[in-house]
C-alpha cells in the first residue's frame, strides 16, 4: 500500500469515529445537556450544534470535500469543548472519579483536535 491509500484509511476511520460521536449527541442530547456551560444559553441546542459539526466534519472527510476548512473548524470545535466544559469539569469535579473521566475527555478531544489540525494542515 502507498501512502495515500493509508491516509485515505485513516481519514475514513476517523469519520467514522466521528460519526459515532457525531449520533451520539442527538442520540443522548438529554444526558449531555447537563454539561453545557450555564453562561450558555439554549441547553440542548448546543449539544445537537456539536454533534451536526462532528457529523458534517465526517461526510466532509469521506467525500473528500472542504476537508482544509472542515478539518479546521473540527479542531476550533474541540478545543472549545475542552476548555469550556472538560477543564472546568476536571478542575470541579464533584469526586476523583469524575475529575479523572473529565481528563480521559479533555485528553481525547485535545488529541482529536490535534489530528483535524494535522489533516488540515496536509490538505
Amino acid at each position: 500500500m502507498n501512502n495515500t491509500t493509508i491516509s485515505r484509511i485513516a481519514l475514513t476511520v476517523y469519520a467514522i469515529v466521528l460519526l459515532v460521536f457525531g449520533f451520539g449527541h442527538f442520540a443522548n442530547g438529554s444526558q449531555m445537556v447537563g454539561m453545557v456551560p450555564s453562561f450558555l444559553p439554549g441547553g440542548i441546542i448546543w449539544v445537537y450544534i456539536a454533534g451536526a459539526g462532528l457529523i458534517l466534519a465526517a461526510i466532509s472527510f469521506i467525500i473528500n470535500k472542504q476537508v482544509r476548512l472542515a478539518a479546521f473548524l473540527l479542531g476550533a470545535l474541540l478545543l472549545i469543548i475542552v476548555l469550556t466544559i472538560h477543564l472546568p469539569g476536571m478542575m470541579n469535579g464533584k469526586d476523583e472519579m469524575m475529575k479523572m473521566t473529565e481528563m480521559t475527555m479533555l485528553l481525547k478531544d485535545t488529541a482529536m483536535a490535534a489530528a483535524a489540525f494535522y489533516i488540515g494542515s496536509k490538505n
